[in-house]
C-alpha cells in the first residue's frame, strides 16, 4: 500500500498552480459522449479518478486521445454498454453515465458505483429525475444498475436533494430530450456550472446557471466543441487551510477569486484571512490573527456544510485540522454525511482537543500540539486533512493508502514540497 511519510514543523512557503476541477473534469469527461463529434477538453488534472474515468470511456468504445498536458480528444460513435464492474466500482462518478446514455436512448447495465464511503449516498435522486423524463430505471439481484429509453420529454423536475450528480444527470438526460426540461432545487457548484457551459458550447440552450433553477432547451443532437475545465475551488481551499494552520504564507495562482469569496468567511471565522492580488492569483500572508472568532453574544461560533453557496463539505474535513491550530474553540457541524467526520479518531490520537459530540458535530478548542502518528486516508478529502495534520505534527507521520488522497489532487507530493513540506512517497 502506497504511503506518504511527512516530517512536520517545516516552514511552508511559495507559490502553486490550482489544478482543473476534479469533479467539473468528470461530469465533462462523461458528456463527451453526448455527441459522436470530437470533442476535446483542456486543463483536465491527471489524477486517480481521472485516469479511472478515462478507461471507462475507452472501454465502452471511445476513442481516446491524449493530445498534451491535461488535454484530450474524444470521438466514436460504437458505444457498448457493458461497463466493467472493477473500474465502475472504483468512482463514484461512473453514475454519470446513466444520464448519457438515457440521453443517447441506448440501455446501459452499470455495475454498482463505488467512491468514498463517507455516509450513505442514495441513488433515489437520479432515478427520479430520470423517470420524470420518460426513462425506466431498475435495480437487479446483483445490485447492477438499468436504465432504458425510447423517448425522452421535457418535464418540470423537483429534485429530492440537490445532489451534484443527480443534478448532472438530469441536465444531460434533458440535453437531448424533446422540449424544455426545468430542474428546481436544482445543485450550483461550479463544477456544475462547468458542466452546463460545455452544453453550451455543444448547442444546448440553458438558462439560470448558477441558481437552483435551471431550464434545459433539449435538442435532436448535439455538436463537438472545445471546452476548458475551471479551476478546482476545493483544491485552493485546502491549501488555505494548510497555509493558515501551518503558519505559512503561500501564493495560489490559477483560481477563481469569486468562488474563494464564497467560502473564504468560513476560514475568516478561524483567523485565516486570504488577499486577492491579481486577476487569478491570492495570497495567504504569513500574519494572520490565528484567534477564533466568537459571535456576537460572546457565545462559540459554529461553522457547516451545505450545498453551494453554501461552506463546501469537501473542505469541512480541513478547516477542522486547522481549528486545532487556531485560539479558542468552534463547534463543526457536518450536516451532509454521517460518516465524514470519523477521521477526527486520527486527530485525537495526535493530541488534538476535540469532542464528538454525534457522528455529525465535533467541539474543537485550540491551539494544540500535534505530535507524529501513523494514520490511513479513509478518503480524498479527509485524507488531505490528514496531511494538514501532519506538516503541523512534531516528528514524521506515516500516512497509508495514499491512493485515495491521489483520486483527487494532482501532483500532490511535487506541490508540497514546492512550498517546504519535506514529504516523500513509498510504495
Amino acid at each position: 500500500m502506497s504511503s506518504f511519510i511527512i516530517t512536520g514543523k517545516c516552514p511552508i512557503e511559495g507559490r502553486l498552480s490550482i489544478s482543473g476541477n476534479k469533479n467539473a473534469a468528470l461530469a465533462c469527461l462523461y458528456a463527451t459522449l453526448l455527441t459522436d463529434s470530437k470533442v476535446v477538453l483542456r486543463n483536465i488534472p491527471e489524477i486517480e479518478d481521472v485516469k479511472v474515468t478515462l478507461k471507462i470511456l475507452s472501454s465502452i468504445g471511445r476513442k481516446v486521445t491524449k493530445l498534451g498536458k491535461g488535454c484530450y480528444q474524444f470521438e466514436g460513435n460504437n458505444l457498448v454498454n457493458d461497463v466493467p464492474k472493477d473500474l465502475a466500482g472504483l468512482v463514484r462518478g461512473s453514475i454519470l453515465l446513466a444520464g448519457a446514455f438515457v440521453a443517447r436512448k441506448s440501455d446501459l447495465r452499470l455495475p454498482p458505483p463505488g467512491g468514498d464511503v463517507i455516509g450513505l449516498r442514495r441513488l433515489d435522486a437520479h432515478f427520479s429525475a430520470l423517470m420524470q423524463l420518460g426513462a425506466k430505471c431498475t435495480v437487479d439481484d446483483e445490485n447492477y444498475l438499468g436504465f432504458h429509453a425510447d423517448k425522452l420529454l421535457g418535464n418540470f423536475i423537483f429534485l429530492e436533494e440537490a445532489s451534484v450528480t443527480a443534478t448532472e444527470n438530469a441536465i444531460m438526460a434533458s440535453s437531448l430530450a424533446d422540449g424544455i426540461t426545468t430542474i428546481y432545487n436544482a445543485a450550483c457548484e461550479p463544477h456544475i456550472q462547468d458542466l452546463c457551459h460545455m452544453l453550451g458550447e455543444m448547442g444546448c440552450t440553458i438558462s439560470g446557471i448558477g441558481s437552483n433553477l435551471l431550464s434545459v432547451n433539449g435538442c435532436s443532437s448535439l455538436t463537438g466543441c472545445e471546452f476548458e475545465i475551471g479551476p478546482d475551488y476545493m483544491e485552493a481551499g485546502s491549501f488555505i487551510g494548510l497555509a493558515g494552520a501551518a503558519g505559512g504564507e503561500v501564493q495560489l495562482d490559477c483560481v477563481n477569486p469569486s468562488q474563494i469569496r464564497i467560502f473564504s468567511g468560513g476560514f475568516e471565522k478561524l483567523g485565516i484571512h486570504c488577499r486577492e492580488i491579481g486577476p487569478d492569483s491570492i495570497l495567504i500572508p504569513r500574519r494572520q490573527s490565528r484567534v477564533i472568532r466568537r459571535s456576537v453574544d460572546g457565545r462559540t461560533i459554529k461553522i457547516d456544510d451545505a450545498p453551494w453557496p453554501g461552506f463546501p463539505t469537501d473542505i469541512l474535513s480541513i478547516i477542522t485540522v486547522a481549528a486545532t491550530q487556531m485560539k479558542g474553540m468552534v463547534l463543526i457541524h457536518e450536516k451532509m454525511f454521517e460518516s465524514r467526520m470519523f477521521f477526527v479518531d486520527y486527530l485525537i490520537r495526535m493530541g488534538a482537543n476535540i469532542i464528538q459530540c454525534d457522528p455529525h458535530r465535533v467541539l474543537v478548542a485550540g491551539p494544540t500540539d500535534l505530535v507524529a502518528s501513523r494514520l490511513i486516508s479513509p478518503d480524498v478529502r479527509a485524507g488531505m486533512a490528514l496531511v494538514v495534520a501532519a506538516i503541523c505534527a512534531n516528528g514524521e507521520s506515516e500516512i497509508q493508502n495514499a491512493y485515495q488522497i491521489e483520486r483527487g489532487y494532482e501532483n500532490l507530493e511535487q506541490k508540497l514540497s514546492a512550498i517546504g513540506v519535506k514529504i516523500r512517497r513509498n510504495e
